[in-house]
Parts: structure tokens; sequence; C-alpha cells
């Protein structure tokens, strides 16, 4: 038999070996879709409502920020009049933001460790003990007359809890108004707002903190692990990332969508719009002036903030343990 270069046979020309093709992203998909139809059937009501409910209006949100909408008339396109005018001619706005950023720098990262470390502390106790002090960090969160016990701490009158407490001690002669001074109001709602940020995250956290696996704590004295801090970093910390993100998430969102707490006890709007921000500034333009365009440009800035934040902070949580 004469020597002859092999070539690549034909698609419809048989031979003695099978062609090997590489499978389309399709089938691969179709097939991990087919062994797992279970699971994906189990699903299919979730994504149904959380399409509809979230996906969806985000994306009906984004597209008519570029319209103007005020709910009478049918939306009209308009580009990016929307943002020029948020960012160039809106004053308020830009206050709104400062605010927000302000809350989400100071409130975000120490509610976070807050809730961690009373966690931390918390799991180390009996299980009733724990239980029952479980119950009065999550309390705050759930209780639905919050408001009236700082409206009655920081009252304007000498009766007031501050008030009293201040003129008693002789530090101040004449009662403050706390509530209606631009200086203090933002203080007092990072305040409020730390107090009431102790929920979610934190019940996140005591549930992380009682599936670590003890015998890792066994393994880490043999490697090398001298402290409770080498633990914490080395073997608490890396166990428990599924609910150290999604602690991160809770509180940066809380921190984003800060309302009702500067609502409450600032009012709306506030003096001098010194407690104004994003999500009060988008009521106000949404449920108040039916500005509905102008509205969702808010809230697909307030959206982009906040996923760009979470990319961030999940980015830095993947090195936690290294």
């Amino acid at each position: 038999m004469s020597d002859v270069t092999l070539q690549e046979p034909y698609p419809d020309v048989p031979t003695g070996r099978p062609s090997i093709r590489p499978e389309s992203w399709w089938s691969v998909k179709r097939q991990a879709i087919k062994a797992h139809k279970h699971a994906y059937i189990l699903m299919a009501p979730y994504m149904l409502l959380f399409g509809m409910f979230t996906v969806l209006p985000v994306i009906m949100s984004i597209v008519i920020s570029f319209t103007y909408f005020n709910m009478l008339e049918f939306p009209k396109f308009i580009g990016w009049q929307n943002y020029s005018k948020l960012f160039l001619e809106d004053d308020i706005f830009l206050i709104a933001v400062k605010n927000t950023l302000l809350f989400a720098a100071i409130t975000g990262p120490l509610s976070y460790l807050a809730c961690f470390i009373f966690a931390w502390i918390i799991n180390d106790l009996r299980p009733k003990l724990r239980a029952f002090m479980t119950l009065v960090f999550y309390a705050p969160s759930i209780s639905g007359n919050v408001y009236f016990i700082w409206l009655m701490i920081f009252s304007g009158d000498r009766y007031g809890i501050a008030n009293g407490l201040l003129i008693n001690w002789g530090i101040i002669l004449e009662p403050i108004q706390w509530l209606k001074t631009e200086a203090y109001i933002l203080a007092i709602i990072i305040l409020v707002q730390l107090w009431l940020s102790l929920g979610t995250g934190f019940l996140a956290f005591i549930a992380g903190l009682q599936t670590v696996n003890k015998t890792l704590y066994e393994a880490g004295a043999v490697d090398g692990v001298k402290n409770r801090w080498q633990e914490l970093w080395f073997i608490t910390l890396p166990s428990m990332k599924p609910q150290l993100m999604f602690g991160a998430v809770i509180q940066l969102t809380s921190s984003f969508a800060v309302a009702d707490v500067s609502i409450y006890l600032a009012g709306f709007p506030s003096v001098n719009y010194a407690a104004e921000t994003i999500v009060t500034h988008l009521m106000d333009f949404g449920t108040i002036r039916f500005e509905m365009g102008f509205a969702s440009a808010i809230a697909t800035v307030l959206f982009m903030l906040m996923v760009g934040t979470n990319l961030i902070v999940q980015r830095l949580l993947r090195r936690v343990g290294e």
C-alpha cells in the first residue's frame, strides 16, 4: 500500500474510526437540565415569581428612566435628560447621595462588625442564655413602635430624656431641639440605624457559628493554631463564608435603603434636607409628584450603587482565611 497523507474524512463518508465533534453549549445545557429536571421543576414557581416581581420591575424601571412618564400620559422617550437633570440640576439629589454614602460608609461596616462580634460572643453562652440574648438583640429590628422610644429620648422640650439628663447634670441650660437642628439630625439617625441593624445579619452569623465543625479546631491545634484569633481567621470565618456573604448583602442593602428612620424622626422633608437620602428623594418624586421617569432614574442610580458595592464586598470576602 502506498504512503498517503491522512486527511480528516468528510462527514458523510463512513470510516473505520468515529469523528470526534465538540458538543455545543446548548446540548451540554440540555443534558444538564434533563439530568436535574426534578430540581428545575421544584425551582420553577419561585423563579417565576422572582422574575415577575423582581427582575421584570428592575428592567422596566431602567427602561422608564429614559422616558418622561407622569402616569397620565403614555411614556415619551427623552434619552438621557432625566440623568443629566439629576446630576447637573438637582442639588437636593447631590445632598441625598452624600448623606446616603455617609450612612453606608458608617452604618454598613460598623453594623456588620457589631453583628458578628455580638454573635461570636453570644455563641459561647449556654443554650438557654444564648437563646434569650439572641432575642434581646434581634427584638429591635421587629418592634413595630421602636421610633416612639427615640422620639421620647430626643424630644425637644425639657421632658425629653436627653435634655432632662443634660439639664440635671448642668451641661446645658436650655433644651436642645435635637431633631430640628441640622447639626444633630444626621448623627442621631446614624445612631438609631446602628441600633436597628442588629437583625437578620445577626441571626445569620449565629446560625453560621453553630454549623462550624468542632473537629476543625482540634485539627487546627495540631497544625499549629495557637490562639482564638488564629482560630477565628483560619477556621471560623472560612467555614461560614456563605453566612458572611449573606450578612454583607443584608447590611449594605439596608444601609443604602435608609428611609423610614429619617422620615419618622426628622420629618419628610427634614430641616434643610439634612437627613435626605436617595430613597426619600425617590419617594418624593415617585409617590408625591408622580414623575415616574425621573424617579426611575433615581432608582437606577441607587441600584447601580448597591450592585457595585456588593461586588466589591464579595471580592474582599473571598480573601478571608488566605
